[in-house]
């Protein structure tokens, strides 16, 4: 039988060029197979969506929140459009298509890619990252309104609703705890858990991720003598605010008016070591900070006033704040005010919310090199907007270069690598246009840096300071 000539077909098919350099740059295509191997979800025959297309494409719905499925889908293609010339009119899949790709992709895969590939980014010489010789991070938690299904409320659980105790909320809620560089905002731990799971029982899995080289911050509602002991043993140095009631015995004074203490087991303990914990406790007041509390009391496992004085560690516990900001940008400019997360099982919406965390990383990373990048030098990568940032991205995520699926990252060395001085100076193009705008968010392209942030100075109102 005669062979028939190959010819190339009519539509690139999305499996030879998935689009989005930026994407790629921050999780290298080679990482993506790997991950897919290793939680046994590479494709195993040709598709129009194959594992590792799905992988950017959930990461990119996180970018375009207001945007439909099939519209995310049609931003991608807008690469092979690029490469195959103004005349291509590529495939777009239909919405069953993709939920039915998504749901084989699984969340395995992109949890994996957060814990292999995110890390923190600021340098020695990233400004306001640091304090002394340790790198600032802050531990807490926030929740997620997802779709209201009865397999998401089954799994996630709903709080009651806010008028009361006799109704509930219009949509079931996951808790998320993370841990954040707070220089750079960088979500680098991550647990997901129900609504009614504390933040205190998913700390745990988010403290391992500290290094001897850190220093976490962390609020009131933290401190218990199991999770102290826990994070304590990573290496790490603590800066814990803790209860005005918790005992704490005066065991020596410090010039600087902090003292020498104990953390000790109560009947709440579960650890079989029940030794007490040696800390060092620093209080002080805010008398012309309106709304303060009457006296804060920390705790830190830096014993040595020499090596960080009390005054400088109440100072930087106010760092704890970076923490909401991260998480504002999280919910609000990333997610999109209000919204609700789409997916409407529970593996889909714990694969989303991976997929934010993951495009949150993604537009972070950008900023601390355009700051790292600044024509004046180094800048603090608080000062740029990071929602200048994301619509950046956005316009430009189809033409900053194509990646083959069955090579190296192709453009990522170009285009890809320009992308911190267009997230500073902004691009023109074009974005999904939403169906209906998110509310509470400013229109504003471009948007000026944020102005450094001052935590207020108790520095002569230390208790006890000079005893």
């Amino acid at each position: 039988m005669a062979s028939r000539a190959a010819a190339a077909p009519a539509r690139p098919r999305l499996a030879e060029c998935v689009t989005g350099g930026v994407l790629a740059r921050a999780f290298p295509l080679d990482t993506v197979h790997a991950i897919l191997a290793d939680t046994g979800r590479a494709s195993r025959r040709e598709r129009e969506l194959p594992a590792h297309v799905m992988v950017y494409y959930v990461i990119a719905l996180a970018l375009y929140m207001p945007a439909s499925y099939g519209e995310v889908l049609r931003t991608l293609l807008e690469g092979a459009r690029w490469l195959a010339g103004p005349d291509a009119d590529p495939h777009v899949a239909c919405r069953s298509a993709i939920s039915q790709a998504r749901t084989r992709l699984g969340e395995a895969p992109l949890a994996a890619l957060f814990a292999r590939v995110v890390h923190p980014v600021a340098t020695a010489a990233t400004p306001g990252a640091h304090y002394r010789r340790w790198r600032t991070v802050g531990v807490d938690g926030t929740t997620f309104d997802v779709a209201d299904t009865a397999a998401n409320a089954r799994a996630f659980g709903r709080p009651a609703a806010s008028q009361g105790v006799h109704g509930r909320s219009a949509f079931p809620q996951l808790r998320l705890a993370a841990l954040v560089e707070t220089g750079t905002h960088v979500i680098f731990g991550a647990a997901l858990g129900r609504y009614a799971t504390h933040e205190l029982t998913l700390a745990p899995a988010v403290l391992a991720h500290l290094r001897p080289d850190m220093l976490c911050l962390a609020d009131r509602a933290f401190p218990s003598f199991d999770l102290w002991q826990a994070a304590a043993a990573t290496g790490a140095a603590l800066l814990w605010r803790i209860r005005k009631d918790a005992r704490l015995p005066v065991l020596e004074r410090y010039a600087d008016g902090s003292y020498r203490s104990e953390l000790r087991a109560t009947y709440h303990t579960r650890a079989d070591d029940r030794t007490p914990q040696p800390v060092r406790v620093i209080e002080y007041t805010l008398p012309k900070v309106r709304g303060a509390a009457p006296v804060y009391r920390l705790i830190t496992t830096i014993l040595d006033p020499d090596a960080a004085p009390a005054a400088e560690l109440a100072a930087l516990y106010h760092e704890r704040w970076e923490v909401e900001s991260t998480f504002d940008e999280l919910k609000t400019h990333l997610k999109g005010a209000q919204l609700v997360l789409r997916s409407k099982t529970p593996a889909l919406v714990r694969q989303e919310v991976y997929g934010l965390l993951l495009a949150h990383y993604a537009v972070r990373g950008l900023l601390h090199e355009a700051a790292a990048t600044a024509p004046a030098g180094p800048r603090d990568p608080d000062t740029l907007s990071f929602l200048h940032a994301v619509r950046v991205v956005r316009r430009s995520l189809p033409r900053f270069a194509a990646v083959s699926p069955s090579g190296p990252s192709v453009g990522v060395a170009g285009p890809a690598r320009r992308a911190p001085a267009r997230a500073v100076r902004g691009a023109r193009g074009h974005e999904p246009r939403a169906r209906r705008a998110a509310r509470r968010q400013t229109q504003d392209d471009a948007l000026p840096g944020a102005p450094p942030t001052t935590a207020p100075q108790p520095t002569g109102r230390l208790h006890g300071a000079g005893t």
